[in-house]
């Protein structure tokens, strides 16, 4: 049996190539060919939406979202700039993980852990989308969309006892959202003192790791533990509200302003106005603002046809510099048609406060800022107004420390001032970034409304015609509050 089994195995291969190769020939003569149709064009404009998704895979970030432009010109710069950019990161990389390094050697049997390769390939990222928001601060806010999908080389070696084992990093794939804060803008080069970096949203990062030839991440759950671990680490360090700081200039050299302080302010009343109307009366309100802030001016309620009004009218003001800002109040009479007509102003340097105590001012108005006005002229009345400067518990050393209570000095007599000045007060900062995706039919002026310990405060109405309302704005005409 085994004879004859090798007998017609050794026949059938020698018959079988022979007649294969007369069939295909013969097929391949005789046979007709078949014409090619021409593909069939047709307007993109017939194409469904199924069909569009097909064609473009990908719609760029400017396409999709108004806001966002689109910046060839930045990845223009980044293509031409890469191989600088990779030495330099490299530099960065190796000076910074040196250290790190240096804390695992004699650790484990570990002699010693180096780069043998370190670069960041030739593929540069994409800046797919960017947007900038208006502030009010002195700060520039840019939010972008990049996504790198790059050839580096990182090889890390790592001698442990006699064995040599070498890791690296192959494939990587980065898709990130991150918003870049220049603050605060300075009259010093570069014009800002701080680089602040924050993640929108949490990033994608994809990843191929060989140890010693081997393909680690092919491990069954292995890849996606790494990648999650990796997108959970990142979002605790970066996702906003948590920020990366850099700093660029020392603070000794550029004047940095922070907040130090609430001013409490009482309009409490005025007396004895110009009479503006044609009736003989006016409808006064007090406009209070401080020098050296950019934010809208506090307004009181308007008293109709009052030239005596009582407010008792409350504000709290935050305060950068005690020593330099000055307290603005402007009075101005109501009028409907018109401009407002300015009754008198006053001001109040807040360096004449002592921190927590409550001091009565009654000034007497003037027509303006000259401070020489000669008294012949025409009284415009006066104001009355309490001040209280409570700094911020981190800046109450500054100034002398907690009092153990608030008071002000009226007639020679102490008294207490009112429990809602509390004792090293905070300030809770509100930023309203953005709305999408508004319901209804028409929202041509939207603005946000938020409310804190029953006070409510508002956006500016954001005027133009989109359903994206992008609207940042300085707390303390809008969402500042004491805490």
């Amino acid at each position: 049996m085994g004879f004859l089994s090798s007998f017609l195995g050794v026949f059938g291969f020698a018959v079988g190539i022979p007649l294969g190769l007369l069939v295909g020939f013969f097929l391949f003569v005789y046979s007709e060919t078949k014409r090619v149709k021409d593909p069939v064009v047709r307007p993109i404009s017939e194409l469904g939406p199924n069909s569009l998704q097909e064609l473009l895979p990908e719609i760029p970030l400017w396409v999709k979202t108004p806001d966002y432009e689109r910046v060839d010109w930045l990845n223009k710069f980044l293509l031409d700039m890469w191989p600088f950019l990779d030495t330099a990161i490299c530099k960065i990389i190796r000076s910074t993980t040196q250290p790190i390094f240096a804390e695992y050697i004699g650790k484990y049997q570990i002699k010693a852990i180096d780069f043998d390769e370190l670069s960041l390939g030739t593929l540069p990222p994409t800046v797919c989308g960017m947007k900038v928001l208006e502030t009010n601060e002195k700060e520039l806010v840019m939010e972008q969309v990049i996504k790198w999908a790059g050839n580096p080389n990182i090889v890390v070696s790592l001698y442990v006892s006699s064995l040599k084992i070498t890791i690296q990093l192959v494939d990587l794939q980065i898709f990130a959202a991150p918003r870049i804060t220049l603050r605060p803008l300075v009259p010093t080069f570069p014009c800002f003192a701080n680089i602040v970096v924050s993640l929108m949203e949490k990033p994608h990062v994809d990843f191929g790791m060989n140890v010693s030839g081997g393909d680690i991440m092919s491990i069954p759950g292995l890849y996606r533990f790494v990648q999650e671990t990796i997108k959970k680490q990142v979002a605790n360090l970066y996702l906003w509200p948590q920020t990366l700081e850099i700093p660029i200039l020392d603070e000794s050299t550029v004047a940095i302003k922070k907040p130090v302080g609430i001013l409490h302010v009482n309009v409490v009343r005025a007396q004895k106005l110009l009479k503006m109307d044609l009736l003989g009366t006016s409808d006064p309100y007090v406009k209070l603002s401080l020098t050296g802030d950019k934010l809208p001016a506090k307004k009181t309620t308007v008293k109709r046809k009052n030239l005596n009004p009582e407010w008792n009218e409350k504000f709290k003001i935050v305060v950068k510099d005690p020593q330099s800002q000055v307290l603005q109040l402007q009075v101005y009479d109501w009028d409907k048609v018109g401009g407002h007509d300015k009754l008198g102003m006053q001001l109040v340097p807040l360096k004449v406060l002592n921190p927590y105590e409550n001091k009565e001012f009654i000034l007497d108005l003037l027509k303006d800022t000259n401070l020489n006005e000669t008294p012949h002229k025409k009284p415009r009345g006066k104001i009355v107004v309490d001040l209280t400067f409570v700094p911020f518990k981190e800046d109450s050393n500054k100034f002398g420390g907690p009092s153990e209570g608030y008071s002000r000095k009226e007639s020679g007599i102490d008294i207490v001032s009112d429990d809602e000045v509390q004792e090293g007060a905070g300030l809770l900062s509100i930023v309203i970034q953005e709305a999408e995706e508004v319901e209804g039919d028409h929202h041509n002026n939207p603005f946000a409304v938020l409310t804190f310990r029953g006070e409510k405060k508002r956006t500016k109405v954001n005027f133009p015609l989109q359903d994206i309302c992008t609207t940042f704005f300085s707390c303390l005409s809008h969402a500042h509050y004491v805490t």
